[in-house]
């Protein structure tokens, strides 16, 4: 599975179509909360947790400055605050839509 197509569908929403038909809509502030790297999500190293330190909210956290391909694999994001270290796989983004939806319908 992967995306034929990647659009910022308004101010707050990225539409993503998949090569099996489905569409996932994603604000830009689940986004950027889900980002998957070390540095806001933790990391395990040897067997032990590494939480994030909680960083404060800078101008632009949730402004989406551009979105780039990495390989065949993945996208990375860049953000307005200056963060792009992210690489949301589509395994991580098929996950975070069915996650997501399954939050909202509870």
């Amino acid at each position: 599975m992967r995306p034929t197509s990647i659009k910022q569908t308004d101010k707050e929403t990225i539409t993503i179509t998949w090569d099996d038909g489905m569409i996932t809509p994603f604000t830009i502030q689940l986004l950027r909360d889900e980002c998957p790297c070390a540095g806001c999500k933790g990391e395990t190293i040897l067997m032990h947790s590494i939480l994030p330190v909680v960083q404060p909210k800078l101008p632009g956290h949730y402004e989406l400055k551009s979105i780039t391909p990495v390989g065949s694999y993945a996208i990375q994001i860049m953000w307005g605050d200056g963060h792009g270290t992210g690489l949301y796989s589509w395994d991580y983004l098929r996950q975070l839509h069915f996650n997501n939806k399954s939050a909202n319908h509870t």
